[in-house]
């Protein structure tokens, strides 16, 4: 390189040398990093599947193709294994194989291309109609605890009413059944069921309805992807339980109806109750209803003996009568001690009348005979004072008596502990633990157990 005259001289500039390696690294990232995740429908070509189990394609239109990697993590998701002319919905990653610097796919998941389109119509519908509240839990009804009659709308030839049937007959042989058949595949499916629901609520006959198919692909469940059908479930006054295909298959009438089951021997299982455990819950509540009302009837009739007995012991009548005797008895006893002094009286009189005979002037005689009066006067007096003073002293003895008595003490509250044999307790060390007690009320007795005691 030749320099002018008086030019500076200056170093040439620095090169930045890429080697292979980062030049793919760096467009990778690039390619990365500018590309969001993609979905691609295409066809399918010069698949492999090594022993590893990754998939490697090429997926290509008319004009164009791109190669395409899916790791065995990812595919073992995919409900088939694709093939070479099959078109599919990938969605993917953009990036670069660096080893060879090829512009690839990491594709994440794979859907057949025709189901795909079915599902996404089943999704956009499901959304559309859920937004309208048709699939709303409050809008549910409920099932009927014992249904007398149930309407089926299948096939009356496929494997589903035969599955529903013996369940039926199993599990509650005494409820009806009525079958609507109808198509549950093809064109004409869907407007045939919508039919035998209209048919059913006309006629008004069941109280419950299974909407019910056997298992299948996506399209052959299309008919219950209808959007008529899940309307018309909806407007059935008629409570509707969906056992359409097997567990994993969802649709829209599942959705739509008041109860899903997983398939139709679990939806026949819904609408009727175990006749067996039914009939085990109404003996058990019979049995159960006897004995709570012979216990109250037991309880009705000692409380009615107690009551009966105590009216007795309390009455006012039966208290005044018991007085009424005691005050007889000691009239009695008073009559017989004054009929006593009153011989005494005689007997000392008799004894002093055969002395003065003896000895009297006339003057003892009218003396006596005073002194006897006076005598008699006294005794009379003597009598009725007698009777006064034993009456004041039966009085407080009444009151006493009654204040005393062991019945008062237990109508404070108290009671009278013993034995079985009757023996009474005064100390708790005399009553171990087990050791049966009777405890005395002021209103009958208590038997009881003796679980443990202090000092």
């Amino acid at each position: 390189m030749e320099y002018a005259a008086g030019e500076p001289f200056s170093s040439p500039p620095q090169r930045d040398i890429y080697s292979v390696s980062r030049l793919n690294r760096e467009v990778r990232v690039l390619l990365e990093r500018g590309f969001a995740s993609v979905w691609l429908e295409a066809e399918i070509s010069n698949f492999a599947r090594p022993s590893s189990g990754h998939w490697y394609f090429t997926l290509k239109d008319a004009t164009s193709q791109v190669r395409c990697a899916m790791f065995r993590q990812r595919n073992m998701l995919c409900g088939f294994t694709a093939r070479d002319g099959q078109k599919v919905l990938v969605h993917a990653r953009v990036g670069l194989y660096e080893p060879r610097g090829e512009f690839q796919l990491i594709v994440d998941s794979m859907e057949d291309s025709g189901l795909g389109a079915l599902k996404r119509q089943f999704e956009q519908l499901a959304a559309r109609l859920a937004a309208e509240g048709l699939f709303a839990v409050d809008r549910k009804r409920p099932l009927p605890a014992l249904p007398r009659r149930i309407g089926v709308i299948t096939s009356p030839t496929g494997a589903a009413i035969r599955d529903i049937l013996h369940v039926l007959a199993r599990r509650f042989p005494a409820a009806a059944v009525l079958i609507y058949p109808v198509a549950v595949q093809g064109a004409a499916a869907a407007a045939e069921i919508i039919a035998a629901l209209v048919l059913a609520r006309q006629r008004a006959e069941c109280d419950v309805l299974i909407l019910a198919r056997g298992g299948g692909s996506l399209e052959d469940l299309w008919a219950f992807n209808d959007e008529a059908l899940a309307r018309a479930i909806v407007a059935s006054p008629i409570p509707v339980v969906s056992g359409v295909g097997h567990e994993i298959d969802v649709s829209i009438a599942d959705f739509a109806a008041d109860v899903r089951a997983p398939t139709p021997s679990a939806a026949a299982e819904l609408v009727v109750p175990d006749a067996l455990e039914w009939l085990k819950s109404y003996q058990a509540f019979h049995s159960r209803l006897q004995r709570i009302v012979l216990r109250r009837l037991a309880e009705q009739q000692t409380r009615l003996r107690w009551l009966a007995g105590r009216a007795a012991q309390v009455s006012p009548s039966a208290r005044l009568a018991q007085q009424m005797q005691r005050l007889d008895d000691l009239e009695r006893r008073m009559g017989r001690a004054l009929r006593k002094s009153l011989a005494d009286q005689h007997t000392g009189l008799a004894l002093r009348r055969s002395r003065l005979w003896g000895v009297s002037p006339a003057t003892q005689v009218r003396e006596a005979l005073a002194a006897q009066r006076a005598l008699q006067a006294r005794l009379g007096a003597a009598g009725r004072l007698t009777l006064r003073q034993a009456r004041e002293r039966l009085l407080p003895l009444v009151r006493t008596l009654n204040a005393v008595s062991p019945l008062a003490t237990l109508d404070r509250g108290y009671a009278i502990v013993s034995t079985e044999d009757g023996a009474i307790l005064r100390d708790a060390a005399a009553a171990p633990a087990g050791m049966r007690i009777v405890a005395r009320l002021a209103h009958g007795r208590i038997r009881a157990k003796v679980e443990g005691g202090s000092a």
